[in-house]
């Protein structure tokens, strides 16, 4: 299938899903803010949503693994430490932003939330500006 049409789907339901999520449960679709409430920190009455929200991507991956297991091979080049540390640093500007990349880019943006939005410019400033530096010094091909 053509990979534009898969981007496409995927976009469509993630789109749906955060909409759904507001509609029936009043909360914004932040995966950061979701696991922060279910792991890091619970609040009581308010985490047994969120990790069905969390199995429930798990279970998804699962699945897609079983119909479509190309969708999982990435062929990245980098060593594994390169990766184990930019997702830390992800972690780590999710509680530094208040939120992660669909929490502000999908779910803020559409609710019009300035933060949001000066959010995940300042998210692409900043992708953009690190692949940059790291080519540069060697890290990155």
């Amino acid at each position: 299938m053509n990979d534009y049409i898969l981007a496409l789907v995927g976009g469509a339901l993630i789109g749906l899903a955060v909409s759904v999520m507001l509609l029936f449960n009043g909360r914004v679709t932040g995966i950061s803010g979701i696991f922060y409430g279910a792991v890091v920190k619970p609040v009581q009455n308010d985490k047994t949503w969120r990790w069905y929200f969390i199995f429930g991507l798990l279970i998804g991956g699962l699945i897609l693994q079983f119909f479509y297991p190309t969708a999982f091979s990435l062929g990245l080049k980098e060593e594994s430490w390169t990766v184990v540390v930019a997702g830390l640093l992800v972690g780590f500007g999710t509680v530094l932003g208040n939120g992660c990349t669909s929490g502000h880019g999908v779910c803020g943006i559409s609710r019009l939330s300035i933060r949001s939005i000066l959010a995940t410019v300042t998210f692409i400033v900043a992708g953009i500006l690190s692949v940059y530096i790291f080519r540069q010094i060697g890290v990155l091909p």
